[in-house]
């Protein structure tokens, strides 16, 4: 099925391609049995996108523990891909607790996520609240056909006095086209070295640097929509992405490489609405008028994160990788270029 479900993710991410023929069309065919059911099919056909996205967030704000010298600087770009497992490639609407529609007749209860198969799901049927067949039917929208979650981060670190780093990830509002929307996104985070504070200038004695550090990510996306309706009727989509986590880190410098593994905490929140006016055939003789129909606001992540990686230095030019264990693997792989560790 060519739905705008797909268009958007698609967009979110940050592809380049072609908008599917007919999408804003078919945007009304999950609307069309009201803003409870469709708010449901959304969370579950994007919940991969909140999960993954939201550890993406999190990801990549540090590969060391060592803190930068005062006014030492650094500039990174790195990208996080997130796991889909086979768990959440798929869901079924029976489990859905839908009340306007259900599977239509010999038809199979299951869609790909937006991250399952590049295929259609099961054909549904539309039903009015008293349990009448409206006539309507569509097709549970297909999935991009592979199962990796990706996450850009761009950062641009700073040395503190005491042994503090503080972090800025930002990206300008960016038009990805009049059919895909705009992208934004900003982030602040912090670093401080423990041992400096605690021990002075013996904390030579222990052969390992530990840092506890902290970051804060939103990305903002926007999206113009025009299904089914007359002009002025302020048709959109707003999402916004949060993540803050909190890691600890141990990191031993050996001349060139870096090894560190961190563990911490991260909790991530999607706020997605879908607002507007809307007006949809409900029948052959009815219609339905709906204002602001969507507004998704759930948490996605909330607990424990481990990980693993490290940095190679080859004077202002820096390699980095790590892997992460939490709701989903993640591997995080990235350059950056400055003074300083």
């Amino acid at each position: 099925m060519k739905n705008p479900y797909v268009k958007v993710i698609l967009a979110f991410l940050l592809f380049a391609i072609a908008p599917r023929a007919n999408a804003q069309k078919d945007v009304g065919n999950l609307f069309v049995s009201g803003p409870a059911d469709a708010t449901k099919l959304i969370n579950a056909y994007f919940d991969p996108l909140y999960k993954g996205l939201g550890q993406g967030l999190n990801d990549g704000w540090s590969n060391t523990a060592k803190s930068k010298g005062f006014l030492k600087f650094e500039v990174r770009v790195s990208a996080s891909a997130a796991f889909v497992p086979q768990s959440d490639r798929s869901y079924d609407v029976n489990t859905l607790g839908l009340n306007n529609i259900k599977p239509a007749a010999g038809a199979s209860s299951i869609g790909p996520t937006a991250f399952g198969q590049d295929q259609d799901g099961g054909r549904m049927e539309v039903y009015t609240s008293d349990g009448i067949p409206t006539g309507k039917f569509f097709s549970l929208p297909q999935g991009v056909g592979f199962h990796v979650v990706p996450s850009p981060q761009i950062q641009a670190t700073l040395g503190l006095p005491k042994n503090i780093d503080i972090s800025l990830r930002a990206m300008p509002k960016i038009k990805l086209g009049s059919d895909l929307g705009s992208i934004s996104m900003i982030g602040v985070g912090a670093k401080i070295e423990l041992l400096p504070l605690i021990l002075g200038k013996t904390d030579q004695l222990i052969p390992v640097d530990i840092a506890i550090a902290g970051g804060f990510t939103q990305y903002k996306y926007n999206l113009d929509l025009n299904i089914n309706n007359e002009a002025n009727s302020d048709q959109r989509i707003d999402a916004r992405f949060n993540g803050v986590n909190i890691d600890a880190i141990v990191s031993k410098k050996i001349m060139f490489f870096t090894p560190f593994a961190s563990v911490g905490y991260q909790t991530s929140k999607t706020n997605l609405k879908a607002l507007g006016t809307y007006r949809f055939e409900t029948s052959p003789v009815t219609t339905a008028t709906y204002v602001d129909p969507v507004s998704v606001n759930r948490t996605d992540i909330d607990g424990i994160r481990a990980s693993l990686g490290f940095q190679l230095k080859f004077g202002f030019f820096k390699l980095y990788g790590s892997y992460t264990q939490a709701k989903y693997s993640m591997v995080n792989a990235g350059v950056g270029f400055g003074i300083g560790q």
